[in-house]
Formats: C-alpha cells, sequence, structure tokens
C-alpha cells in the first residue's frame, strides 16, 4: 500500500496534482483512490490498512449508493415471500427516512459516527425535515441495518455498522428503561372490567356475537381471528389452532414468530356459539370461520365499526362526548379489538376470582403466543397476585423454629 503525486497538465495547459493510493484489498485485487490533498490520502490510507487486514474493507468503486442498496434490499423482501403491510412499512422507511439523509452516499463511505449523526438528525430535524418520534428513530435504524445485511449478504459491503453500534451498546439497560417508561395497562381504561365484559356479551347477537366471544375467551390477534379456519377449529375437543394469520390486503400467512402457533382451548359458551354460527356461516373455498357476506376474509374496520363499538354502545360501556349544540354523544369506550386481548389475559392471570384456576405465567405466554415469558410479564407482570410479605415471611419463621 502506498501514497503517490500524480502530477500532469489539462486541456488547457493548466498544471494539475492530485494524490494516489495504490493497495491491494482483502480479495487480492489492486485497487487506487485519488484525492486532491495528501492529508486525505493519508487518512485513507490508514483506515484502509486496518480495514483490509481485519477483512472489512470494500472499495467505493465495488460499492454501491444507500439508496440503491435500499431497492435492492426491497426486492429481496419481495422475493423472500414477506406479506405487504410490511414490504410497505419497509418501502416507507426507505423512501421518507433514509434516503433524504443518506441515499446519494456510498455504503463504503458509511461510519459509525456517521450513522450515530444520521439517529441525531432524524430526532432534531432540520430545516426542512421534522423530527421523528423517539420509536420511529429505532425502527428506521434497526431498517438500516437490515439493508446493510442484505448489502453483505450481496458482497456489497464487508461491514455493517448499525449492527456494529448495537454491539456496542448495553441493550440491557436501554430496554430496562424502555420497559419502566412505558405506562402499565390499566383496568378500566386500557383493560375492559369483569362488567363491562358481562354487558357487552349479553349484547351481542348476530353475526358478531361469535367473533367477539372468540376474541373475548382466547385472547387471538385480530389478524388470527380474521385468519381463522374451520379447519383449525376442533369443537369436539373444544379448541382451536392458531396457525395462519390474514393481513390487511386479506393475504393469509403464517403467524410472525414461532410461538404464535398454539393451541388455545375453548370456553363452552365459544364452543356452542361457534357450533351453532357454523351451520349458517357463509361458505367460501377458504373456509373461513368469520368471513364477509361472500365468504370472503373479513376487513379489521368492519368488526370495530358494524360489530364492537355497538355492542359497547347497547352494553352502556361508553363514555360522553360534546356534540352538536351541547348535546352529549356517546363514543365506545375502546376503540379497537386489542383490548379484548388484554382482557382474556387479565382473565387468566386472575381466574380466582370466578372461582377458577390461576394460570402460571408461562402458561399465560402460551395461550397468548407471545415469543418469550418477559415479554408477558413486562406487559402483565403487574396484574399478577401479589402475595403477602408478612404472612409469608411468619409462616417461614414458623415453619423454621417450629
Amino acid at each position: 500500500m502506498s501514497v503517490r503525486k500524480r502530477s500532469w497538465k489539462s486541456t488547457e495547459g493548466e498544471d494539475k496534482v492530485a494524490w494516489v493510493v495504490d493497495y491491494v484489498d482483502q480479495g487480492g485485487k489492486r485497487r487506487h483512490m485519488t484525492f486532491e490533498r495528501k492529508k486525505d490520502a493519508d487518512g485513507f490510507e490508514a483506515s484502509a490498512k486496518v480495514e483490509v487486514r481485519a477483512g472489512i474493507h470494500t472499495a467505493d468503486s465495488a460499492s454501491v449508493s444507500v439508496a440503491e442498496a435500499g431497492e435492492l434490499w426491497i426486492a429481496a423482501c419481495i422475493n423472500a415471500g414477506l406479506e405487504q403491510t410490511t414490504i410497505d412499512s419497509y418501502r416507507n422507511h426507505v423512501d421518507r427516512h433514509i434516503v433524504p439523509f443518506l441515499g446519494r452516499l456510498k455504503l463504503s463511505n458509511l461510519t459509525v459516527p456517521l450513522v450515530s449523526e444520521f439517529g441525531t438528525t432524524l430526532r432534531t430535524g432540520t430545516d426542512t425535515e421534522k423530527p421523528r418520534s423517539p420509536a420511529m428513530v429505532k425502527r428506521v435504524r434497526g431498517d438500516l441495518g437490515a439493508l446493510l445485511a442484505n448489502a453483505q449478504e450481496n458482497g456489497l459491503i464487508a461491514r455493517n455498522v448499525v449492527r456494529e453500534m448495537r454491539a456496542r451498546r448495553s441493550r440491557g439497560k436501554e430496554r430496562q428503561a424502555e420497559r419502566r417508561a412505558k405506562p402499565k395497562l390499566k383496568v378500566g381504561v386500557d383493560i375492559p372490567t369483569r362488567e363491562e365484559i358481562r354487558a357487552i356479551v349479553v349484547a351481542l347477537h348476530g353475526r358478531w356475537r361469535p367473533i367477539l366471544l372468540t376474541a373475548i375467551f382466547t385472547g387471538l390477534r385480530a389478524s388470527e381471528l380474521r385468519g381463522l379456519r374451520w379447519p383449525n377449529v376442533d369443537l369436539a375437543k373444544r379448541e382451536l389452532h392458531v396457525r395462519e394469520r390474514a393481513d390487511e390486503y386479506k393475504q393469509l400467512g403464517r403467524p410472525k414468530s414461532a410461538a404464535g402457533e398454539r393451541t388455545v382451548p375453548l370456553t363452552p359458551m365459544v364452543v356452542s356459539a361457534l357450533r351453532e354460527w357454523k351451520l349458517q356461516c357463509p361458505k367460501g373455498e377458504l373456509g373461513m370461520v368469520f368471513p364477509t357476506g361472500k365468504g370472503n376474509i373479513e376487513l379489521l374496520p368492519n368488526i370495530i365499526k358494524r360489530g364492537f363499538v355497538p355492542a359497547q354502545i347497547a352494553a352502556g360501556v361508553t363514555f360522553e362526548v360534546p356534540g352538536a349544540h351541547a348535546m352529549p354523544v356517546k363514543r365506545a369506550k375502546y376503540p379497537g379489538l386489542h383490548s379484548l386481548r388484554h382482557f382474556y389475559a387479565s382473565w387468566c392471570i386472575n381466574r380466582k376470582a370466578d372461582g377458577g384456576l390461576e394460570l402460571p405465567a408461562k402458561v399465560v405466554q402460551e395461550r397468548l403466543g407471545h415469543s418469550t415469558i418477559a415479554m408477558t410479564l413486562d406487559v402483565y407482570g403487574h396484574l399478577f397476585p401479589r402475595m403477602d410479605d408478612s404472612e409469608e415471611l411468619a409462616a417461614a419463621e414458623r415453619a423454621l423454629f417450629g
């Protein structure tokens, strides 16, 4: 590896000088880079030596821009058969958050300090770009890391600076801070109370009764309810099997994680409602349990606006807002089906209040399809019954000393 001076005359007869770095990369290919200043050439030589020795160097001529790498990543996601909603999200992040700041840069020019500055710019904004939320910055930075990983797999870059940043951080401390900052779910605010659920169940009727009863007493995600097919419902054994989910484009696919594939027991009320519903359920090629009138996959907004919201209003599970001429208007208290999933979790945790058996945290995790027990405890840990420490200590003392 060497730095040499190159002199020549331009077509206009002017004397020109440049500094050229000649080197061989880790693959044995001869490369050269040209700089106007010797200082820049020396700096490149020093960093290139380290990168070649470590096997992480990528020449500018062998690299592509961040924008081009983004297109290659999106194409790879499409070829991998990812859901359209996921691809749309990735496309949005690339076009709106990554390309405006980094699009013209070569992948080989990305460094840890530069990516760190990129994150800061996203958070603070610029004269022409609005600030992004911390959650959005985190997602965009993660997508940039996935973009670089794809480029790395295709030999377009030798290092992933986003993953290097992540490795340097103390992720445990960050996660703890995020968990502490996130407000806990509250019964009566985020989670329907037992009294509210009783009132809603009484108000359910028609085609919305079986799907909302299933949501209440199985805790299935909305996408899992919409993707449920009759072959995965065993009324004789009183259980259903979560094997598929439906996205907002009405496309069926597997659950997002292996833990999402699970078996959930059914209550007698749900079994009875599903048995009755099966006789009148619209038929379709897919055999959906909760289809449209033509047997196709139902849309989530229809379930909420035509089923869940009217059921809450009929049950009196509402709050009032000012309307025309200051007349109060009643609105449904819980806007989405996820509140019913929250209720199911709380019901499993505190079934002793209804004369049932409390389920261990591990069983609750499996019923909900969480990938880890930590996820279950982070979201619902505060709902588990707390033992009276004074009584427990007194009992332990008596056992110790007789």
